[in-house]
C-alpha cells in the first residue's frame, strides 16, 4: 500500500530516557496465570501501525519507525521468543482495519479505540494503559484547595460534545462548565486566565503544561481520573477474531513485561511528564 514503511523491531530506537514521572498502574492482577501458547510454527508475526501518534508511534527524525507501540511490540516478540519473527509495518490509520482483515498484517497495534461494532469481526488483547482524564489550572487563579472539590462554582472549560464534557458532568456535578468548540480554544482560554481551569485528556495536557506554548501558565490538578464508561477499555492490540493463539500468546506477554517492570521502562522512556 502507498505509505508504507516496513522496517524489522530490532532496528526501532528508542528516545532519550527522561526523568521518571509517577508510577504506571498495574492492569494485570498478579494471582492470574494466562497461557503462553506454543508458536513455533508461526511463520512471522506483522505488526501494523501508523506514523501519526506520537508518542505511541512517528517517524523518528532519520524517518525509522519509534514510539512506545514500536518499542512494546519488540519486547512482546522478546518474550514470545519470536523477535527473529517479528517486523512492524506503518500505514495511514485509516487502511489499518482493511490491512488485518485481508492478512496484510497480524496484529495492529495503533491505539485503535475498542468498540462493539469492531468486536464483532476483531479481537482484542488485553488493556495495557490507560489514558486518563485531568484537570489543569491557571496558577494565577484563586482555588482554594488542592482536590476537584476546589473546583465548584469555579469556570472549568471543557470541550463539548466529548467523553470528557460528559464525564465532567457525571463526576462533579457542581462545577460550573464553559464549553468550547474545539481543543486549542480551550488551553487559550484557560492559559489568558478566561476559565481558572480545564478538563480534557490526560495525555494531551501534560505534555502542553510542560511546552513552551503553555508559557509556564499552568499545571496538572488533581487527578488523575479513569472511567471505562466515559474513556473506552484502554490501550489495546487488535487481531482477527480466528489468531486465538495468537491473541493469548499477546496477552502473556503484555501480562509478563507488566509484572517484571518492563512496560513500566517503555512508559518512562517516552512520558517524561507522567499520565498520572
Amino acid at each position: 500500500m502507498a505509505g508504507a514503511v516496513l522496517i524489522a523491531l530490532s532496528c526501532a530506537m528508542p528516545l532519550a530516557a527522561q526523568e521518571p514521572p509517577p508510577g504506571l498502574p498495574i492492569l494485570f492482577d498478579s494471582r492470574e496465570r494466562l497461557p503462553k501458547p506454543d508458536l513455533s510454527s508461526l511463520v512471522r508475526l506483522r505488526f501494523l501501525t501508523s506514523v501519526d501518534f506520537p508518542p505511541f508511534n512517528f517517524a523518528d527524525q532519520n524517518g525509522k519507525l519509534a514510539g512506545f507501540h514500536v518499542d512494546l511490540a519488540r519486547e512482546i516478540c522478546g518474550e514470545l521468543g519470536i523477535l527473529d519473527k517479528c517486523q512492524i509495518q506503518a500505514l495511514p490509520f485509516d487502511e489499518l482495519q482493511g490491512a488485518l482483515a485481508s492478512s496484510q498484517g497480524d496484529a495492529v497495534i495503533a491505539g485503535v479505540a475498542v468498540t462493539p461494532e469492531l468486536r464483532k469481526t476483531f479481537a482484542f488483547s488485553r488493556p495495557f494503559l490507560m489514558l486518563p482524564a485531568h484537570f489543569v489550572r491557571n496558577l494565577k487563579a484563586s482555588i482554594d484547595g488542592t482536590t476537584a472539590a476546589a473546583l465548584a462554582g469555579h469556570p472549568v472549560g471543557v470541550v463539548k460534545g466529548t467523553a470528557h464534557e460528559a464525564m465532567l458532568a457525571a463526576f462533579f456535578p457542581a462545577i460550573k462548565q464553559v464549553p468550547f468548540d474545539a481543543k486549542d480554544a480551550l488551553l487559550a482560554a484557560v492559559k489568558d486566565g478566561k476559565v481558572d481551569a480545564a478538563f480534557a485528556d490526560g495525555l494531551q495536557l501534560s505534555f502542553w503544561v510542560s511546552s513552551p506554548s503553555a508559557e509556564k501558565c499552568c499545571a496538572l490538578f488533581d487527578g488523575p481520573y479513569l472511567s471505562q464508561q466515559f474513556l473506552g477499555e484502554g490501550m489495546t492490540i487488535m487481531l482477527r477474531q480466528q489468531d486465538a493463539d495468537l491473541t493469548a500468546a499477546i496477552n502473556h506477554a503484555l501480562a509478563t513485561l507488566s509484572r517484571d517492570g518492563r512496560l513500566q521502562e517503555i512508559y518512562l522512556r517516552y512520558f517524561p511528564y507522567g499520565l498520572y
